[in-house]
């Protein structure tokens, strides 16, 4: 879907940057400073503009600590505002992971900070095309996960590398998706996890870097390193540490902690794009499905199940139909911490859990269970009556295995 993110001064109106994802000619800048103005008097009148909708886009504004000003504008989807007010938030803290917050906050030199800034313009394109890269932790706010039949055994290999380098944040990544990760990794907010995820699996290939960050939650003023290091093709094992142990240190460290994981690594990498073990039987029906677990910031997704029966949809389209069931149901039936999200649920008397959509070539289910959520994209010969209980059993195929922690 196309779109324009414009990044402003907040008090002074004065354009710091624009990105735009699709087919797209530039904004002029009578519009921009139209969108700007429209904001800015509101605010001097007492009101708090958030979002409009016009004939065909929709637009939402967020100011951040009176210092930046950002106005996003997309075509209109019926989905809830929160999807946009989310992708905002993203924005912002990809800017925090690279500059720091005080650099944001306290911006002394505007021409100077315009320069440093586009530093941060990769992981902001990555984050407007989200639904091109294929991911889902952009809408989710969780961390993609990978499932092999070998998460112990490379937990056990990972926890000894991170050890080495005398740090407690850890994990192995396969193409963005986290096969394993220490316990302080996984205390990191689902901001920061998905941020991490989609800034290693955005950088060119290189067998190791060194990339300077600050965590958007836990250390917005003080920055740490990220320290990755390729271990197969796609595979990469991933540390955040302080001022040591040095790079060249710790490459020496690479081969003597995985090679001996080797064949298991591939085994791992094999996995995509299915992402969890051949072992695993799933409805033949099921031509994808969407996982969350909101209290872990964790998600597993799959639309390479079932190729065979594909019923004329191809895998980047069984995406964008699982992304767009998503983003019409959360905010809408299913509640989301996202500001913006206040029209939905709060409409009904009782809490949903379940609702489904059928259409001629396709069929989507949705259930909620605690603190997990499951979308799952059926073809459309499945009957109607039976998705609730498919569904159900394929949510307890993976939250009740206790091989796979989701």
């Amino acid at each position: 879907m196309a779109a324009y993110l414009l990044c402003l001064s907040a008090g002074g109106g004065i354009p710091i940057f624009t990105r735009s994802h699709g087919d797209v000619k530039p904004l002029p800048f009578p519009v921009i400073g139209s969108l700007n103005a429209v904001h800015m008097f509101a605010t001097n009148h007492g009101a708090s503009l958030k979002s409009t909708t016009t004939d065909d886009a929709k637009i939402v504004w967020r100011d951040f600590y009176d210092s930046l000003s950002l106005i996003l504008v997309m075509g209109d989807d019926q989905a809830d505002d929160c999807h946009m007010f989310r992708l905002l938030e993203n924005v912002w803290s990809a800017m925090v992971l690279h500059c720091g917050r005080d650099e944001l906050v306290n911006i002394k030199n505007l021409e100077r900070f315009k320069r440093e800034v586009k530093v941060c313009f990769q992981l902001i394109d990555r984050l407007l095309q989200g639904a091109v890269l294929g991911t889902f932790s952009d809408l989710t706010q969780a961390a993609d996960l990978l499932l092999t039949p070998d998460n112990a055994a490379l937990q056990n290999f990972l926890e000894a590398f991170v050890m080495a380098a005398d740090s407690p944040y850890g994990c192995l990544m396969v193409d963005g998706h986290v096969v394993v990760a220490t316990q302080k990794w996984w205390s990191l907010s689902g901001t920061e996890l998905v941020l991490l995820g989609m800034l290693v699996s955005g950088l060119p290939p290189s067998t190791s870097r060194d990339v300077p960050i600050y965590l958007p939650h836990g250390s917005p003023t003080v920055p740490h390193r990220l320290l990755t290091f390729q271990l197969i093709n796609g595979v990469e094992a991933c540390v955040i540490c302080g001022p040591k142990p040095t790079l060249f240190d710790l490459q020496g460290e690479v081969v003597r902690f995985w090679r001996p994981a080797l064949d298991i690594l591939r085994t791992a990498s094999h996995v995509i794009p299915c992402n969890f073990p051949n072992t695993v039987s799933l409805d033949q029906n099921i031509l994808g499905f969407l996982l969350v677990n909101n209290e872990t910031s964790r998600c597993l997704n799959t639309v390479g199940v079932n190729r065979d029966n594909a019923a004329g949809l191809t895998m980047d389209k069984r995406r964008e139909i699982l992304r767009s069931f998503y983003k019409k149901v959360i905010g809408t039936y299913f509640s989301s911490p996202i500001e913006g999200s206040e029209r939905g649920p709060t409409e009904f008397s009782h809490v949903p859990t379940d609702t489904y959509i059928v259409c001629d070539s396709y069929k989507c289910y949705a259930l909620v269970a605690g603190s997990y959520q499951i979308f799952v994209l059926y073809s459309s010969a499945i009957p109607t009556y039976a998705m609730r209980s498919v569904t159900n059993k394929t949510l307890n195929t993976f939250v009740k295995d206790k091989s796979f922690i989701i």
